[in-house]
Order: C-alpha cells, then structure tokens, then sequence
C-alpha cells in the first residue's frame, strides 16, 4: 500500500541554511544575550564580565555558554547558576546553559532551565 504524504516537498526544512537564516539567527541571539545581561544584578554582570560568555543556538535550542578563565570564577558561576536560569528561563523557556571550566580542568555542566525546579533547593 503506497502512503500519501500531505505535505509538498517544499514545505519541508531548508537543507542549508542562506545567509538571511544565519543573519536573522545571529540576531536573534544578540538580542536574547542583551536582555540576559541587563536582567541581571549588578554582581552577576561583574561576574559574567570575568568570563567568556555568548548564546547560541543548535538544532533549535538555545545555550548560554560560559567559559571561566579559572576554578574559582567557575566555582562562582555554578553557586550562580539557579539565579542565571531563571532570568534566561524569563526570556526562552526552552533553553539550556552550559559552564565550561578552564581546559584540562574539568568537563563542562550543563542544565536545561526547565529543569529548574530540580535546583530549587539549591539557590
């Protein structure tokens, strides 16, 4: 039995992206870092200001990613990390956030922010 399908083969997902996707996209995530940030207190700001910190997207999710130059700074950012998530739980709620420590000193953690309820505890 041959199946129908509803859809025309040109509503389906662009194989490549075009340089109008990759520039709508790289502005979307501009805007989300931007409204992150100026969410944030003034500690959080000096905190993230000691760190490499962007947003990007991958296979529609969005990810704050920070990068600390040095354990204590990442040790900091993770004591942090419930406050974080729910200023960017505010702004997407389908996001995650990834701390990255110095290299060779650790592997990265990462949580989504609809996980938050299971770090409550913790802020």
């Amino acid at each position: 039995m041959k199946r129908k399908h509803f859809f025309h083969e040109e509503d389906s997902h662009p194989v490549q992206l075009t340089s109008a996707d990759i520039i709508l996209r790289q502005q979307l995530e501009y805007s989300i870092s931007r409204y992150f940030y100026e969410g944030c207190d003034r500690n959080l700001q000096d905190l993230l200001s000691n760190c490499r910190w962007y947003v990007t997207t991958h296979l529609s999710t969005l990810t704050l990613v920070i990068e600390c130059p040095d354990q204590v700074t990442n040790w900091r950012v993770l004591q942090n990390l419930v406050r974080m998530a729910r200023l960017l739980c505010q702004i997407v709620s389908n996001a995650k956030i990834r701390v990255c420590p110095p290299k060779s000193q650790g592997m990265p953690f990462e949580m989504r922010v609809d996980e938050l309820s299971v770090y409550q505890d913790l802020a």
